[in-house]
């Protein structure tokens, strides 16, 4: 069995309120240096298959639901 890290994030230019948000909590709070906040999703998928198939798997589960390909980027990994 094979652990398969996802990371969904937003691409570059892409607007991110969920992080804008946070950031702006985060300095009423006090918390001082804040540059930014961004959002990203993980999931961790637990696969009993060789890690190669599991890397393809999680990648196709980006491509046909987990990811929207127009705003957000994936990566996977295998832990």
């Amino acid at each position: 069995m094979v652990v398969t890290e996802i990371r969904i994030e937003l691409k570059p230019g892409v607007a991110d309120p969920e992080g804008k948000n946070t950031k702006k909590t985060l300095e009423l709070l006090g918390f001082e240096g804040v540059k930014e906040v961004r959002s990203i999703k993980v999931f961790e998928v637990e696969m009993d298959m060789p890690p190669a198939e599991a890397k393809e798997a999680g990648e196709e589960m980006c491509r046909r639901l987990l990811a929207n390909p127009v705003i957000q980027k994936f990566s996977v990994q295998i832990k």
